[in-house]
């Protein structure tokens, strides 16, 4: 499977493009921003793509064209405004969706944020804008014709990863979940057809990943 990971320079992006060289059954190609990121990709013997997300569908299509699947891990970052937010984390998924049903590459995966449907919880959420932007984009995704997989990692951490996770956080004392572990899911949700039409919600936890999944 030929998969585009849109995002793949960001923190998550950068360990499943290398977790996906050490597998047999997934390619990964990396789409990135700007040429002085290419380094790391070519280093691990990753193909890139250079493309912005604020382009329009059409040459977001180019870009997706040719793959089997489309991991969307891209985000605005903390550094940036809301506006940039709006631009990348809701727009620009939106836009990607888009560009995936037009060049009739039908898997879809996209990385969102635990809580995104609780509108309760953002009123006390300091990033609020934020959360309201992924539930949307994620709303827009299960609206498509796509064969959609939506995860709700919790708090990112960049500890090693332990293969396991828990679908139930409220049973636990902490929210928090590596990103390998998050890289590690994408990569079994792909193989997966049980993951179709799915979300999950998730945290680190006690049962194998791949158990999850399946």
């Amino acid at each position: 499977m030929k998969v585009l990971i849109v995002g793949a320079n960001g923190g998550i992006g950068r360990i499943l493009s290398k977790k996906m060289t050490e597998s047999e059954d997934l390619t990964p190609v990396a789409m990135i921003r700007k040429e002085e990121q290419r380094s790391f990709f070519d280093e691990i013997g990753v193909d890139t793509k250079i493309g912005d997300l604020q382009d329009p569908v059409a040459s977001l299509k180019k870009m997706v064209d040719g793959h089997d699947a489309v991991v969307f891990t891209a985000g605005s970052g903390a550094k940036t405004g809301y506006d940039k937010t709006l631009e990348i984390d809701l727009d620009a998924a939106v836009k990607c969706m888009k560009a995936a049903e037009e060049a009739g590459v039908h898997r879809f995966l996209i990385v969102s944020a635990m809580n995104a449907d609780d509108r309760e919880s953002w009123n006390s959420s300091p990033i609020k804008p934020y959360m309201i932007a992924k539930h949307y984009a994620d709303h827009f995704l299960k609206e498509s014709s796509l064969e959609y997989t939506i995860l709700r990692p919790g708090r990112l951490t960049d500890e090693e990863g332990t293969g396991c996770i828990t679908l139930e956080p409220a049973s636990q004392d902490h929210r928090d979940i590596a990103r390998e572990d998050v890289a590690t899911t994408i990569i079994e949700c792909l193989r997966s057809k049980n993951s179709v039409g799915k979300t999950y919600e998730f945290i680190r936890g006690e049962q194998p990943i791949r158990e999850v999944v399946s």
